[in-house]
């Protein structure tokens, strides 16, 4: 007898068709409503950069023959080396990495759902599914970055170790040190990985302390500690090492440089503005890190959150600890050392499959509470059908404005960005030194010896990063020939007469977005006493 097809029984292939097909939508809309193909930010070429000098060469570098430690997810850059190994054309290979990773985020939330919720088997399809519609991770996954591949391994690293850890059966031989090498594949992916690692191990500890406190719990940690970091230390001491010898820092120097040049929102507005929104001269950068994941379908979970939060209290479910310090603690972070929310909030779109996840769950418990009166019954189930229509509508609507979103973003990176490295490659000689914010599409297209004006491949800028004088200064010393920048990033610097505006771009996109244009100007070199 055939077997009856039910939604319940998604499987990955048909997560990576849906996380397929909806990519396509995006793709199109980029292609035929823009006119462009590309990636929605400079930084995916910084990755592709330094991608294609690792298969050429074997070395992390961004500029060929120069090991650099400017790369924050050396994982990803050799993920995307392996295309231009393969010789697959890059966009193929990034777009299609990046929906791979969209369709396994959706199954693997789905399996922690069933696995967390087993008495709503529905919440983990829910969620898996809301997942690779929601148009934030769509976006990510077509962005050229590694979003998505730090998203999945999270919520495979929480899958595996709560499979592991509350089931009354021992884990699979060594299943601790494989639990330390997701670890280590995490921070490789961003370094904020760690503390999810970290909270791993406590609850870890705290379970083997709930199933025996006698004298031999704390050898049981300690045992069990040691091969989850050894599996750790395999994949990131060569990565502390690596850094230490190029830059004598731990950790790559994006992480001083985005803190240093971001440091004035940190001076100007107070947490709670940096959490939830504030008003001032920097308005946009300050949506609140806590407000920007809403901005969506989601914002309908809201009241199933607050009370998933409750019910996690009230029925004392510890196996959700983790997972609620984690996405709590993680945009607490941003909140107190980098609070910036532009592009879409590319740097909390990480917490939002959580929020979907214990949203989701918290909404199914919501709408299906007892009420007295059968017309109080018949009430609850017609706003719990509403709901979960509401739902789908916005999650159809937002694909296409989502989609819109993505083909602007690409438009202006290729109407600015790109157009700049192309015009230089073509006047400029080889040779020449280029100082430039940003310089993904310039070390691309260009390939010339640049000087970092942001700091992640030019650390020596970082204690200068917001001081203009000696900005110029420290170009002219060092022989930049050209700068590159937005007028407006620079605005004392750029009316300097020493610099000579030798080209701008004509991007309407970006003016109609409210930006101006990108501008290459002539360094007029320092005169000799």
């Amino acid at each position: 007898m055939r077997k009856k097809f039910s939604i319940g029984n998604l499987s990955l292939p048909t997560y990576l068709a849906l996380a397929v097909g909806v990519g396509l939508i995006y793709l199109a809309v980029a292609a035929w409503g823009f006119g462009v193909v590309g990636f929605p930010l400079d930084d995916a070429w910084i990755h592709q950069t330094y991608a294609r000098n690792l298969a050429r060469s074997g070395q992390l570098a961004f500029v060929p023959g120069v090991p650099s430690a400017g790369s924050t997810a050396p994982l990803w850059s050799l993920l995307l080396a392996v295309g231009y190994l393969l010789r697959v054309p890059f966009f193929i290979w990034s777009y299609g990495l990046g929906l791979l990773l969209l369709g396994l985020t959706g199954w693997t939330t789905k399996r922690l759902g069933e696995a967390l919720f087993p008495d709503s088997p529905r919440v983990g399809l829910w969620a898996g599914l809301f997942c690779v519609l929601e148009w934030h991770h769509v976006w990510a996954a077509l962005s050229g970055m590694e979003t998505l591949l730090f998203v999945w391994l999270s919520l495979f690293l929480v899958e595996r170790s709560l499979a592991w850890l509350t089931v009354e059966r021992p884990p699979p031989r060594f299943g601790y040190f494989s639990l330390g090498i997701l670890g280590g594949l995490l921070i490789l992916t961003r370094p904020e990985g760690v503390g999810l690692v970290g909270l791993i191990g406590l609850y870890l500890a705290y379970q083997i302390w709930r199933q025996d406190a006698g004298r031999a719990m704390l050898t049981v940690v300690l045992k069990h500690w040691g091969a989850m970091s050894a599996g750790v230390a395999l994949l990131v001491v060569p990565y502390l090492i690596f850094h230490l010898w190029a830059t004598g820092l731990p950790f790559p120097n994006t992480f001083y440089a985005k803190q240093a040049e971001y440091g004035i929102i940190l001076e100007r507005f107070s947490l709670a503005e940096r959490l939830f929104g504030g008003l001032g001269p920097v308005q946009e950068s300050v949506q609140g890190v806590f407000r920007v994941i809403f901005i969506g379908p989601q914002l309908l979970l809201l009241p199933g959150l607050i009370f998933a939060a409750w019910l996690t209290l009230r029925e004392r479910r510890t196996n959700l600890g983790p997972i609620w310090v984690w996405w709590l603690s993680f945009l607490l972070l941003y909140a107190l050392r980098l609070p910036v929310t532009y592009q879409h909030g590319r740097y909390q779109i990480p917490a939002l499959a959580w929020l979907i996840l214990v949203g989701v769950w918290g909404t199914n418990r919501l709408i299906g509470q007892p009420v007295a009166s059968a017309g109080g019954q018949a009430a609850l189930r017609i706003v719990g059908r509403t709901l979960a229509l509401s739902l789908m509508v916005l999650l159809v609507g937002f694909t296409f404005l989502g989609g819109q979103a993505y083909g602007r973003d690409v438009a202006v990176i290729n109407g600015e960005m790109v157009t700049v490295a192309q015009w230089l490659d073509a006047h400029t000689e080889p040779e020449t030194l280029i100082a430039a914010h940003d310089i993904g599409a310039i070390g691309y297209f260009a390939e010339r010896p640049l000087i970092d004006l942001a700091g992640l491949v030019t650390p020596e800028v970082i204690p200068i990063i917001r001081d203009e004088a000696a900005l110029l200064k420290f170009m002219q010393v060092h022989g930049a020939r050209y700068m590159v920048t937005f007028p407006s990033w620079y605005p004392a610097l750029t009316q300097n007469p020493v610099l000579i505006l030798r080209f701008q771009t004509d991007s309407p996109v970006t003016r109609a977005a409210g930006g101006d244009n990108m501008a290459v100007y002539e360094v007029e070199p320092l005169t000799k006493p």
